[in-house]
């Protein structure tokens, strides 16, 4: 995570903008759709969020766990991986 965190808080920080556009446009009373059309690309962008940090778990932490040659220690990896990308699907 290290080497992308800043990345993250780009990206993050960024997010954190566009919600307060949106807070905005319907404190002014924007048009119903110009409102929706933020909260999908909001939505999108987290999505993105969402997959570097997943593919970055899974390049460091479960990367890890596999070079450990720790039977338990890759079980648990594997087990949070499969836990992630179903709460993904959701």
């Amino acid at each position: 995570m290290k080497k992308d965190k800043q990345k993250t808080l780009d990206r993050l920080a960024r997010l954190e903008g566009q919600v307060r556009g949106i807070a905005r446009m319907v404190e002014e009373d924007r048009y119903c759709v110009d409102v929706l059309a933020q909260t999908a690309a909001v939505r999108s962008a987290l999505k993105g969020v969402e997959r570097m940090l997943l593919e970055n778990h899974a390049r460091h932490c479960v990367e890890d766990a596999i070079a450990s040659g720790g039977a338990e220690e890759q079980r648990k990896k594997f087990n949070e991986l499969i836990a992630l990308l179903q709460k993904a699907q959701t």
